[in-house]
């Protein structure tokens, strides 16, 4: 499973807030809510994410191993 805790943790340390990826980059509210429910989210947006924040994909996703 893909989480995205480290985005939150990476946005919380640069001062970023949702509305910044909303506003300026052209994230939408139901991307931002399904990232918040670590729902599948498009490779684009990713990049997106690593655009704005000036970061690597390790930055803002994690995979963790589920237990079928």
């Amino acid at each position: 499973m893909i989480v995205f805790n480290r985005l939150w943790e990476t946005m919380k340390k640069q001062s970023v807030s949702t509305y910044v990826l909303r506003e300026k980059c052209g994230i939408d509210s139901k991307t931002i809510r399904r990232l918040k429910a670590n729902e599948n989210i498009e490779t684009k947006t990713l990049d997106k994410l690593c655009l704005a924040l000036n970061c690597k994909i390790e930055d803002i996703a994690e995979f963790i191993k589920e237990d079928i």
